[in-house]
């Protein structure tokens, strides 16, 4: 099992610098990979050129780019251009957002996602092939009819012959989706103990394509927090998941709330929502249950962390993608240090 790094968004105690520090740590580490997020401040595209310029191995990852966010070509443009800089080390990560910033922010309307990100990964796919670009699908049509546009195709080629693409969804026709037309999976709030429910869609969906899941890569971003203090290391996991299972989306549209309450969480799940979006925030942070909280993320002693890493190993993860929750960079830093530490014990 590979480690990756994410060194999120700016705006959250990181500045630029120490994204790039965290990086460089990890690349001395080993870690094969870090991946930059996008919301709606600092874009990821910016971010990972910056870390190119400042290392030379580790790959850069979309964690993700948002499918609302851009044209099929400009991502396309941006990934060719990245692994240009970079010597071949963009791998690129994709996602449709949700729908209060698709809608909201990028004023894309969020409907007939499936569709939308089958067509527009078939689009970046002949792209980056260097293929001229000539689609008639449902959402997307180039070059638009009736007009001057013209088939055009990418005047840059990437270095790699191929630049991976893994989808970041949720949700059991999306993963589907992903285990037809992807070369990999981001799942956030992964649960080793519920992998064959979540492998299940991603080998119905490679069976329509005919193919199998052997180079199929499952990327999952992990919370860390390791510390002799369990419930120290607990509670940093509160404000993050409570955002997420609490107040990402609507009542009616939390695809982080579904997911875990798939996980036999429902009522809690339920609970918490409610808090968060009542304005009660603290309420909500404490009314997630340690089980959950164990399920989802690495927490506490290095003994209880080492056989969490190995549960991730043991359920197919080909890149563990290490977020780690502490205040400062030296701090992040040593997590990675320690995870790294115990990876290589259970090798």
């Amino acid at each position: 099992m590979k480690l990756g790094v994410n060194v999120g968004y700016w705006g959250f105690g990181l500045t630029a610098r120490d994204q790039l520090d965290i990086t460089q740590t990890a690349e001395g580490l080993g870690y094969d990979s870090v991946w930059a997020a996008e919301a709606y401040g600092s874009d990821a595209a910016t971010v990972l050129a910056w870390l190119a310029a400042g290392t030379s191995t580790i790959k850069l990852g979309a964690g993700i780019f948002q499918i609302p966010a851009r044209s099929a070509a400009m991502t396309a443009m941006t990934a060719a251009t990245i692994d240009q800089l970079s010597g071949g080390r963009m791998l690129l990560g994709l996602g449709t957002s949700g729908p209060q910033v698709s809608e909201g922010w990028h004023g894309v309307r969020f409907g007939k996602q499936l569709q939308r990100t089958r067509e527009y990964v078939a689009v970046v796919r002949m792209a980056l092939a260097h293929q001229k670009v000539e689609f008639h699908g449902e959402t997307l049509e180039l070059p638009l009819p009736d007009g001057p546009g013209k088939v055009l195709k990418l005047t840059v080629r990437p270095v790699q012959q191929r630049i991976p693409i893994y989808l970041a969804v949720l949700g059991p026709k999306n993963v589907a989706l992903a285990g037809e037309i992807a070369d990999g999976w981001l799942p956030v709030f992964f649960s080793p103990e519920h992998t064959a429910a979540l492998r299940t869609p991603l080998e119905e969906g490679a069976a329509r394509a005919g193919r199998t899941l052997d180079d199929f890569r499952i990327c999952p971003t992990v919370n860390v927090m390791i510390g002799d203090d369990l419930d120290v290391a607990r509670n940093a996991m509160r404000p993050m998941l409570a955002l997420y299972v609490g107040g990402m989306g609507s009542r009616e549209q939390n695809f982080y709330n579904r997911l875990v309450s798939s996980y036999g969480f429902e009522r809690e799940a339920q609970q918490v929502q409610e808090l968060y979006l009542e304005g009660r925030k603290n309420e909500a942070m404490l009314a997630l249950p340690e089980a959950l909280i164990d399920a989802v993320n690495i927490v506490g002693p290095r003994g209880r962390a080492k056989e969490r890493i190995r549960a991730y190993r043991d359920a197919g993860v080909d890149t563990l993608i290490v977020s780690p929750m502490a205040f400062d960079t030296s701090e992040r830093q040593e997590q990675l240090r320690l995870v790294a530490e115990l990876t290589k014990e259970i090798e």
